[in-house]
């Protein structure tokens, strides 16, 4: 197997380039910094299937006429805590957060808000827009459907796509439960960066076209599928399956957006299906007010406790201790903003392709 070359970038470098090159694709400034502030979320956290290597399919998208980089945003139907937002084509990374903004303002008045998403696109990692209810001491949930890239339970087909749930909730002195994952096995992301590395993938990923178990990562570009979480029978699949349809429904059927195999490719040189029930890809986000419930400090103190107390699980096997959802996200935040951000060479050389395209300055 060949070494791995990664090229380490200063976190400021890359944020200043990644907000250029929005604005070299119309982006008004307070969208493109919002975008990179999305993307650069995702490296610092070691997300990087979810970072700036999604960049340049964005573009291609764009310049396809498939994302709008100068949405108008309506709010279509509103009922108190319940509105849905007709994105206008936007790129998710502004769309999510704008409508979670919105249901922190319904939750300040009524203790809950709860905003469906339709005719957007992809929108980066869940946690960013979910965490932004914790600084409004809410519990943050968010949620979207994908490009159809998963099979069903027993199934055959690309049917539903990796559609991760993440809710974002609040302690006291102990950092924040951050709960984010796809209803897959694998993320798609993961995937293409066991691909740009050449490095095989666990047994239980994708199912090949031919039925079998496929462990190379360039599987599904030969026709395979992605499978629920749980993998098999045995294994609970129908969890995995039943977890993506939900998010299914409530970002695709509830909202008016695009479900099941009718939601836009994720590539650009795909096309949609002709007559589609819905309109581009759809979200679901929303919040809780804590003090609806009870008070926050005395929630909070018990949160603590329950993190203390879980993180002193003795582990099965002593060098690997039990974690809290969010905790190696976090660690790898306070890392990467300390010594910079790893990049692949593939993404590398991909965003200095980007850089002699829009002509962005690529010193990073």
């Amino acid at each position: 197997m060949p070494t791995i070359q990664y090229t380490t970038v200063s976190e400021s470098g890359l944020r200043r380039f990644v907000t250029e090159v929005f604005l070299s694709k119309g982006f008004s400034e307070e969208h493109a910094i919002l975008s990179a502030d999305v993307l650069l979320l995702a490296d610092l956290r070691g997300i990087d299937s979810h970072g700036v290597a999604r960049l340049s399919g964005y573009l291609r998208l764009i310049d396809a006429g498939r994302i709008n980089p100068t949405p108008k945003f309506s709010i279509e139907r509103r009922k108190k805590t319940i509105a849905n937002l007709n994105a206008d084509g936007s790129i998710g990374l502004i769309s999510a957060p704008f409508a979670m903004d919105l249901a922190i303002e319904m939750s300040a008045e009524y203790g809950s808000g709860w905003m469906g998403i339709k005719h957007s696109n992809h929108f980066g990692i869940a946690a960013y827009h979910a965490m932004k209810a914790l600084d409004n001491k809410m519990i943050g949930f968010s949620m979207t459907n994908a490009s159809p890239l998963v099979t069903t339970a027993n199934g055959s087909e690309r049917m539903l796509g990796t559609n991760p749930i993440c809710i974002a909730v609040p302690a006291g002195k102990e950092p924040a439960f951050v709960l984010d994952m796809a209803t897959s096995a694998a993320a798609n992301g993961k995937l293409e960066i066991a691909e740009r590395t050449d490095k095989p993938i666990p047994n239980g990923w994708i199912l090949g076209k031919d039925g079998r178990m496929d462990t190379k990562p360039d599987g599904l570009k030969r026709g395979g599928m992605l499978l629920p979480l749980g993998s098999d029978n045995e294994h609970g699949i129908h969890k995995g399956y039943g977890l993506g349809a939900w998010v299914d429904i409530f970002s695709g059927v509830l909202t008016g957006a695009n479900y099941g195999p009718w939601v836009p490719p994720f590539v650009s040189f795909l096309q949609p299906l002709p007559n589609l029930p819905g309109q581009g890809l759809g979200h679901f986000v929303g919040c809780w007010e804590v003090d609806g419930f009870r008070e926050y400090e005395d929630f909070c103190a018990n949160m603590d406790q329950w993190i203390q107390r879980f993180k002193a699980t003795i582990p099965l096997n002593p060098s690997q201790p039990v974690i809290i959802p969010g905790t190696p996200e976090r660690e790898e935040h306070v890392r990467r903003l300390e010594s910079g951000i790893p990049l692949v060479e593939a993404v590398m050389k991909d965003l200095e392709g980007l850089a002699q395209n829009t002509g962005v300055s690529f010193d990073l």
